[in-house]
């Protein structure tokens, strides 16, 4: 309270009462903004950067495996859980119960993400890895329609519902865990990785998918074939939360914790908290930043969904291929993405991530229409350019957002606040996409909505992106900064030092 008022005298002291008390005025603006001390610098461990990020990455990736699976074997599943008849009705049940797993997601965001913020990142990401084996696991074990009738697709639903509540927790979890262990130089780079482990999601599930396809054939696979992809997510799922638990909470977290046992007032308080409250206090608080990350969040998960998810369909269900065609080119425009994320990601470190950001929005933007005419030519060469256009646009936006969003928030709120704003944004926008394309396609006939509505969310992005901030290079809101060595951490205590005065 000293300080506010010491300021705000500051700010409207007269210039001949400044000059008459220039100690006085000195000593108020050096206690609000005191120098910058060594220990108040986190020196990283690159080691330990290294395994959370690795155990983080294969978390993610075992999350997005699960929901590729189902997206790769969407008209499978159709077949298996819904009563026969039309096939677009099928794919449509098949592709809502997808989008259903997404209304929880932010239910997920509102419970894991405070408590996140209140007992700590590690054990919440355990918690969401043993709730995703589970769901996805007991997928695979239920019986089809045929079988046992309306208590198969309520099932699925059931489980779809326990894949999503759980996911409410892992995006914002995990991309914080990262952006809270990288130094502030290379957030970019580290971040990628997370999506690095998206990708390597997708491409397993394609390929097993594409593997299991043309071993089987399509009545092997609707007979049992389609059980093998959900099974294997249990043991994954047991590895990376063996590799979770190894983890150290993380620096800024750590930070935070210290601090509040300083307080004695301020820690009860914390302990008393509940989650309403702390949900009810992010949305009072945070509601600007909020708004753009759901904004952004949307446009990025609408084109994300649009290629990585719905692609398939699309090929198989639109222009006549083969889903191991479609699915063996969209794993070639994969693997293109994964060599070039991590670069993206140092890029964004270098040049900032709105530069980056806005290229990979543009790209939807200008690019989708040309894509998708590209696309319906039809031939092995035009569908692989349509596919890689759309990929490098995307690419610019995986490298970039897991190191943008959880620098919107400060560290006390930061998993609470983006897992809601993500979850919302991605439950209202990211997991109804392919349901909303086939439907828009189905309504007019037309092949290119999928590109019109890539360019909608695009439009979207491109003025979120112009109303962020820059967080290249600087420090997490309410976090010390943090270096990769102590020399490091000596010259920016040396840079910001006070100039002597002669």
């Amino acid at each position: 309270m000293v300080d506010k008022e010491a300021g705000a005298a500051a700010a409207d002291a007269d210039p001949e009462a400044l000059k008459r008390h220039r100690t006085l005025f000195r000593a108020a603006r050096r206690r609000r903004n005191p120098p910058l001390r060594r220990t108040d610098i986190t020196v990283t461990d690159e080691a330990a950067v290294q395994r959370a990020v690795k155990a983080v990455s294969l978390g993610n990736a075992m999350e997005w495996f699960d929901f590729g699976i189902y997206s790769y074997l969407a008209v499978t599943i159709g077949h298996v859980f819904f009563p026969s008849g039309n096939g677009t009705v099928q794919l449509l049940s098949s592709f809502a119960t997808f989008a259903v797993s997404f209304l929880v997601r932010p239910l997920g965001g509102m419970v894991f993400g405070p408590m996140g913020d209140r007992i700590g990142r590690k054990k919440v990401l355990a918690l969401t890895m043993i709730m995703m084996a589970i769901g996805t696991f007991a997928i695979g074990l239920i019986p089809s329609y045929a079988t046992i009738g309306f208590w198969a697709p309520f099932l699925l639903i059931l489980f779809r519902l326990v894949q999503g509540f759980s996911t409410g927790g892992e995006y914002g979890g995990a991309s914080t865990f990262i952006a809270e262990y990288a130094p502030d130089r290379r957030r970019g780079f580290f971040g990628s990785f997370l999506e690095l482990g998206t990708l390597a999601g997708y491409v397993g599930a394609a390929g097993l998918v594409t593997l299991l396809t043309a071993l089987l054939g399509n009545d092997g696979m609707d007979s049992w074939g389609w059980r093998v992809p959900f099974l294997v997510a249990g043991p994954i799922g047991l590895v990376g939360l063996y590799l979770r638990l190894r983890l150290d909470e993380t620096p800024a977290f750590r930070k935070l914790e210290d601090d509040s046992a300083h307080r004695a007032s301020e820690a009860a308080s914390t302990v008393e908290a509940t989650a309403r409250g702390d949900v009810a206090r992010i949305f009072r608080n945070h509601w600007p930043t909020l708004v753009l990350c759901v904004c952004l969040v949307g446009a990025y998960n609408i084109t994300d969904y649009m290629l990585l998810s719905y692609m398939p369909t699309y090929l198989s269900d639109r222009m006549g291929y083969s889903e191991t065609h479609g699915l063996l080119i969209l794993i070639a425009t994969m693997v293109v993405l994964m060599l070039l994320i991590n670069q993206v990601g140092r890029l964004s470190d270098r040049l900032g991530r709105k530069p980056v950001l806005m290229t990979g929005m543009l790209g939807f933007l200008l690019l989708s229409v040309p894509a998708f005419l590209l696309v319906e030519q039809g031939s092995l060469v035009a569908v692989s350019a349509g596919m890689l256009m759309l990929g490098l646009s995307l690419v610019c936006l995986l490298g970039t957002m897991s190191a943008a969003l959880p620098a919107l928030f400060p560290t006390q709120v930061r998993y609470g606040s983006l897992s809601i704003g993500y979850n919302l944004s991605a439950s209202l926008f990211g997991g109804t996409t392919p349901l909303v394309i086939t439907a828009l396609i189905s309504l007019t006939g037309s092949d290119l909505m999928p590109a019109y509505y890539s360019m909608v969310a695009a439009l979207v992005g491109v003025i979120s992106v112009a109303c962020m901030k820059e967080t290249a290079r600087r420090p997490l809101e309410g976090s010390p900064p943090s270096v990769a060595t102590p020399d490091e951490a000596a010259e920016l205590v040396e840079s910001q030092a006070p100039l002597p005065k002669f």
